[in-house]
């Protein structure tokens, strides 16, 4: 099973920018779906980006929110999903995940749709 773990948050002025990374412990490469969900306080956990081993599937997918400021990218060398967040709003604040499932015609947008999660690392935007 593999896990994953979360790094790279932490506290930002609104306007800056901040790297996560999402090591997991095994090859992910091109047979798993992975992507960053967050959880803001009283809300459900939503998706922010995507990624997809197959490009007829979009490759890259972001949540409106966040488009044109999130940059969502992997590694297979290192088995290292990375999110670049630019411009950043206080909207933007929460605990986030990475999550990582088997590809299996699809990735899923929903928390449903991903059995393996990293715990979570706390991003704070300030205004």
């Amino acid at each position: 099973q593999v896990q994953l773990a979360e790094s790279g948050g932490g506290s930002v002025q609104a306007g800056g920018s901040l790297r996560l990374s999402c090591a997991a412990s095994r090859y992910t490469g091109n047979r798993h779906c992975m992507a960053w969900f967050r959880q803001s306080e009283g809300k459900e956990r939503e998706e922010v980006a995507r990624i997809s081993p197959d490009s007829s599937d979009g490759r890259t997918t972001y949540a409106d929110s966040v488009k044109g400021r999130f940059t969502v990218s992997k590694d297979n060398a290192s088995n290292t999903l990375t999110l670049d967040m630019n411009n950043q709003n206080a909207e933007d604040s929460g605990m986030y995940f990475c999550a990582t499932e088997e590809y299996r015609g699809y990735c899923a947008r929903e928390v449903g749709g991903y059995r393996h999660w990293g715990q979570g690392t706390q991003v704070t935007v300030s205004s």
